[in-house]
C-alpha cells in the first residue's frame, strides 16, 4: 500500500529538532521547531509527541517555522518545558477548522493566558489585510502576560487586563473586551482563545449584543482527525468541526462551558 507524503504528515508523527525556546512568562514557553507549515491557518493545531510521555494537541502560534506556545500545567507540558534546543519532538498536522477574518471592518481579538499563540497568529493576518485590529490580553498578574512586546511591535491597538491590577486594567479580560466592543464606532467581529469560562462569558456577550464571534475550544484528543471520538461535544467533533466555532453554533449546547471528556471517555465537569 502506498501513502502520500501528506497522508503520512497527517497521521504519523515526524521528528524534528527544537530550533529555539523563548521564555514568555514564569510558566509559559514558546517552542520553535525546525519545520515549515506555510499552509496552516490561525486557530488550527498540531499534535505534538514526546516519546515515552504522551501526545497532545497544540495551537499554532506561527506556521513558518512551526511555533507553539505552551503553559506548564500537567505532566506533558512539564516534560516539554524540560526539553532543550536541539532536542527532538514529534509532530503531525495541521488539523481542524481555524479562524476566518472578514473582508472589511474592525476585529477584536481576546486572549486569556496561553490562548495568546493563535491570537497573535490571527493578529498578524488581520494587520496584513489592513483590518482595524484591537487586541485584549488577560492574565492573573502582569508577570503572567505573554507576547506584550510582540503585539506592540505588530502595531495593533493593545489593551491589557490583570486580576490584581499590576498591569493594565484591574479585572477580567472579558470585562475589558465588552467595554472595547461597546465603545467601538462600528461593531467588531470578536475572536477569542483561552479558558472555557472566559469563552462562555464572551459567547453570552456576542449573543446579547448581536455581534459576530468565533471562539476556539479545547478538548481532550487522541487522533486529531475524527476517528477516536474523544473530543465529541454535543454532536460536534472539536478536532474537525472546530476547534474554532462560530458563536451561534454554540447556542444551546449542553457541554459548552459545562463538561468535557477524560482520557477514558468519562464526562467530567469543567472547573
Amino acid at each position: 500500500m502506498c501513502f502520500s507524503a501528506r497522508t503520512v504528515q497527517m497521521t504519523l508523527p515526524q521528528t524534528v529538532p527544537i530550533r529555539e525556546i523563548r521564555e514568555e512568562t514564569r510558566t509559559i514557553r514558546t517552542f520553535v521547531l525546525d519545520v515549515r507549515l506555510p499552509q496552516a491557518e490561525p486557530g488550527q493545531f498540531v499534535m505534538l509527541w514526546l516519546p515515552g510521555v504522551d501526545e497532545k494537541p497544540m495551537s499554532i502560534a506561527h506556521p513558518d517555522p512551526l511555533t507553539v506556545t505552551v503553559a506548564r500545567v500537567g505532566p506533558f507540558s512539564t516534560a516539554l518545558h524540560g526539553r532543550k534546543v536541539g532536542d527532538a519532538l514529534g509532530w503531525r498536522g495541521p488539523y481542524g477548522r481555524g479562524f476566518s477574518l472578514p473582508e472589511a471592518g474592525p476585529v477584536l481579538l481576546v486572549s486569556g493566558g496561553c490562548g495568546v499563540g493563535p491570537i497573535y497568529f490571527l493578529a498578524q493576518q488581520a494587520v496584513e489585510r489592513g483590518l482595524p485590529t484591537t487586541v485584549a490580553l488577560g492574565a492573573r498578574t502582569g508577570l503572567d502576560l505573554p507576547y506584550v512586546a510582540r503585539f506592540r511591535v505588530l502595531g495593533v491597538e493593545l489593551h491589557l487586563a490583570t486580576d490584581d491590577g499590576s498591569q493594565g486594567e484591574r479585572g477580567y479580560v472579558t470585562e475589558l473586551a465588552a467595554h472595547l466592543a461597546e465603545r467601538a464606532t462600528e461593531p467588531p467581529t470578536l475572536y477569542a482563545c483561552g479558558p472555557e469560562r472566559m469563552l462562555v462569558v464572551l459567547h453570552r456577550f456576542c449573543r446579547e449584543q448581536g455581534i459576530s464571534g468565533q471562539l476556539s475550544l479545547e478538548r481532550y484528543m487522541k487522533c486529531g482527525f475524527g476517528v477516536c471520538g474523544q473530543c465529541a461535544m454535543d454532536g460536534f467533533l472539536v478536532c474537525q468541526d472546530g476547534p474554532v466555532f462560530d458563536a451561534a453554533q454554540l447556542d444551546g449546547l449542553r457541554d459548552f462551558g459545562a463538561a468535557h471528556r477524560s482520557a477514558t471517555g468519562r464526562r467530567l465537569p469543567i472547573r
